[in-house]
């Protein structure tokens, strides 16, 4: 009997989705927003400000979306594999400015620009007799200048990170709202901040805004594609444009369906691991 409820914490922090945690003993502390959140290797949460977070996605029926993605002998192999991996629930301002700051870069360069972030405009707070800073309110970043917010690492992005804080605190971006929202509303929204491509907009629905249909498609994922699907999905070139990527997503959905993101993880958890590439 397959034991679907086992959440496996190393697996599900370490696949892409978060960037600002490390691990200490047996616990991960990780920042999330405006607190930060201490995890055992069961899955408890214990939270900085005692506030009460479904982290882990706990309402998913985790049997059905398994049995619903494990469409063939490549899935199948990865969620037997990688069976505690789960989606998480994240901060959704944090999971915005992570994956604009994320676009061509490698995790290891994500996870230092995002920690000066944080020590620059973020609220230091002391739990565990630790020091850690919460992720900056929007408004903090949406008065910075370029030349402070370039001075965390992030190049070019700079611009785009400021830009999509401003529009969060004009309310013009309200996650609340888009979660409501079906994908493609949610998504046409998201991709009106400049700077933010198709990439990115998936990954903040699927790790924030609930829309597990949300399928990022980076080079990682293409190869995979390529290397497993490449008939099945007619997938013809190394970089697609945004033609091609809703094409190529409504493919992947109506194979998938409606929990593809989940499909997504698992698929590029394997691949990283295959080819032994750093996590955090």
């Amino acid at each position: 009997m397959i034991d679907y409820s086992t959440i496996n914490i190393e697996n599900t922090i370490n696949s892409g989705q978060v960037f600002l945690w490390k691990k200490q003993d047996d616990f991960w502390y990780g920042v999330n927003g405006q607190d930060i959140l201490k995890i055992n290797n069961s899955g408890n949460v214990i939270s900085y400000s005692n506030k009460k977070y479904d982290f882990f996605r706990s309402n998913d029926n985790i049997e059905k979306i398994i049995k619903s993605i494990s469409k063939d002998k490549t899935t199948k192999i990865a969620v037997k594999k990688y069976l505690g991996l789960r989606l998480i629930r994240q901060d959704p301002f944090q999971c915005f400015i992570s994956f604009i700051v994320s676009s061509n870069s490698n995790i290891q360069k994500i996870k230092s620009s995002l920690e000066k972030i944080s020590i620059k405009f973020g609220t230091k707070i002391k739990f565990d007799n630790q020091e850690f800073y919460g992720f900056p309110e929007p408004i903090k970043i949406a008065n910075a200048s370029i030349q402070e917010i370039q001075s965390c690492g992030v190049g070019y992005r700079a611009k785009f990170i400021i830009d999509a804080a401003k529009m969060v605190e004009s309310n013009e971006i309200d996650f609340e709202h888009l979660k409501k929202l079906n994908y493609h509303d949610a998504k046409e929204t998201i991709l009106t901040v400049f700077g933010i491509g198709n990439k990115v907009a998936d990954c903040v629905l699927l790790f924030s805004l609930e829309k597990t249909e949300a399928f990022p498609l980076d080079t990682w994922m293409i190869r995979i594609l390529k290397k497993y699907y490449l008939e099945k999905f007619e997938i013809e070139t190394k970089s697609i444009t945004e033609k091609q990527y809703n094409i190529l997503h409504e493919k992947i959905v109506n194979y998938f369906g409606p929990y593809a993101g989940y499909a997504q993880q698992f698929l590029f958890k394997m691949e990283r691991e295959n080819y032994q590439k750093k996590w955090l």
